[in-house]
Protein backbone atom coordinates (compact mmCIF):
# COMPACT_ATOMS: atom_id res chain seq x y z
CA UNK A 1 0.00 0.00 0.00
CA UNK A 2 1.42 3.38 -0.71
CA UNK A 3 1.23 6.13 1.75
CA UNK A 4 -0.55 8.32 -0.59
CA UNK A 5 -3.39 6.15 -0.36
CA UNK A 6 -3.69 5.48 3.05
CA UNK A 7 -6.56 6.45 4.55
CA UNK A 8 -6.37 7.79 8.22
CA UNK A 9 -8.48 4.48 9.41
CA UNK A 10 -5.21 2.39 7.85
CA UNK A 11 -2.71 4.94 9.40
CA UNK A 12 -4.12 4.71 13.31
CA UNK A 13 -4.67 1.20 12.56
CA UNK A 14 -0.95 0.62 11.14
CA UNK A 15 0.57 2.42 14.24
CA UNK A 16 -1.83 0.24 16.57
CA UNK A 17 -0.34 -2.39 15.44
CA UNK A 18 3.16 -1.78 15.74
CA UNK A 19 2.37 -0.56 19.24
CA UNK A 20 0.51 -3.92 20.63
CA UNK A 21 1.02 -7.58 21.72
CA UNK A 22 -2.32 -8.71 19.64
CA UNK A 23 -2.42 -7.03 16.89
CA UNK A 24 -5.12 -9.07 15.24
CA UNK A 25 -7.15 -7.64 18.11
CA UNK A 26 -7.16 -4.68 16.47
CA UNK A 27 -10.08 -2.51 15.43
CA UNK A 28 -10.65 0.96 14.06
CA UNK A 29 -13.83 2.22 12.80
CA UNK A 30 -14.07 5.99 10.92
CA UNK A 31 -17.17 7.95 11.99
CA UNK A 32 -17.11 10.44 9.29
CA UNK A 33 -19.40 13.40 10.51
CA UNK A 34 -20.24 16.25 8.94
CA UNK A 35 -17.10 18.57 10.51
CA UNK A 36 -15.30 16.17 12.01
CA UNK A 37 -14.08 12.35 11.40
CA UNK A 38 -13.58 10.22 14.49
CA UNK A 39 -11.20 7.50 14.52
CA UNK A 40 -12.44 4.93 17.19
CA UNK A 41 -9.32 2.64 18.00
CA UNK A 42 -10.25 -0.54 20.32
CA UNK A 43 -7.31 -3.01 21.49
CA UNK A 44 -7.09 -5.94 23.57
CA UNK A 45 -7.55 -4.73 27.54
CA UNK A 46 -3.78 -5.97 28.28
CA UNK A 47 -2.48 -3.58 25.45
CA UNK A 48 -5.10 -0.37 26.79
CA UNK A 49 -1.50 0.75 28.35
CA UNK A 50 0.37 0.10 25.58
CA UNK A 51 -1.43 2.56 23.57
CA UNK A 52 -2.00 5.37 25.89
CA UNK A 53 1.75 5.21 27.11
CA UNK A 54 2.91 7.13 30.79
CA UNK A 55 1.08 10.00 31.34
CA UNK A 56 -0.84 9.18 27.85
CA UNK A 57 2.11 10.59 26.00
CA UNK A 58 1.85 7.41 23.12
CA UNK A 59 -2.17 8.15 22.54
CA UNK A 60 -1.24 12.25 22.62
CA UNK A 61 1.97 11.21 19.84
CA UNK A 62 -0.86 9.03 17.72
CA UNK A 63 -3.35 11.80 17.71
CA UNK A 64 -0.19 14.58 16.74
CA UNK A 65 0.32 12.34 13.88
CA UNK A 66 -3.33 11.62 12.95
CA UNK A 67 -4.03 15.77 13.39
CA UNK A 68 -0.50 16.76 10.98
CA UNK A 69 -2.57 14.14 8.29
CA UNK A 70 -5.79 15.47 8.63
CA UNK A 71 -4.64 18.64 8.12
CA UNK A 72 -2.86 17.59 4.87
CA UNK A 73 -6.09 15.70 3.80
CA UNK A 74 -7.86 18.62 4.92
CA UNK A 75 -9.78 17.61 7.29
CA UNK A 76 -10.43 17.44 10.99
CA UNK A 77 -10.67 14.25 12.93
CA UNK A 78 -10.11 12.99 16.52
CA UNK A 79 -8.66 10.13 17.67
CA UNK A 80 -11.14 8.13 20.68
CA UNK A 81 -8.93 5.07 22.63
CA UNK A 82 -12.38 2.75 23.21
CA UNK A 83 -12.47 0.48 26.20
Amino acid sequence: MSYSHMSLKDLVEFMAKSLVDHPDQVEVNEVVGEQTTVVELKVAKEDLGKVIGKQGRTARSMRTILNAASTKLQKRSVLEIVE
